[in-house]
């Protein structure tokens, strides 16, 4: 354990938010692929549901999980259709914003599929005490997201935020 993670614990709560009108818990392929990646890596899963992609009904399950969770990850709702509303609920939720995140997202999609990375609005920060990570719904891209950016970096994050 590094420095960075001395105030982190070694098994950090996820809470996992599939965002979308169209998934059911038996068709939210995304959702339960993010769930067995967090798992595999020794964290724990304090919630997961499916909410539509409507951003009163977004903040309410974000508000009600920053209390039990210390990592939270929504997917879906990223892109620019009509529908597509993740970026400005959370948006307008966070305290910080941790621009690196989307950035490196974008750069790491571009190598996999090209200029149509342009379309991912995925953003991450900081709700009280929570970590936020808004990903795309497709299992690609969580695995991306969740391989590359968010299980490797979790436990400093959580650590970071937690220094007084």
């Amino acid at each position: 354990m590094s420095c960075h993670e001395s105030n982190a614990p070694a098994i950090l709560r996820f809470a996992l938010i599939t965002v979308s009108d169209t998934r059911t818990t038996a068709t939210d392929v995304s959702g339960l692929h993010m769930a067995n990646l967090i798992t595999a890596n020794g964290h724990e899963i304090t919630s997961q549901s499916i909410v539509p992609d409507e951003p009163t009904k977004i903040k309410e399950v974000i508000r009600s999980q920053s209390a039990s969770a210390d990592v939270l990850c929504l997917s879906g709702g990223t892109g620019i259709s009509r529908r597509d509303q993740t970026y400005e609920a959370v948006s307008a939720l966070l305290d910080r914003t941790l621009p690196g995140f989307g950035e490196l997202f974008r750069l790491l999609s571009w190598q996999q599929v090209g200029s149509k990375a342009m379309l991912s609005r995925a953003i991450a920060g900081v709700y009280g005490g929570l970590i936020i990570f808004c990903l795309p719904g497709s299992p690609k891209a969580v695995t991306l997201a969740m391989e590359k950016l968010i299980l490797p970096e979790a436990r400093h994050l959580v650590s970071e935020l937690r220094k007084h």
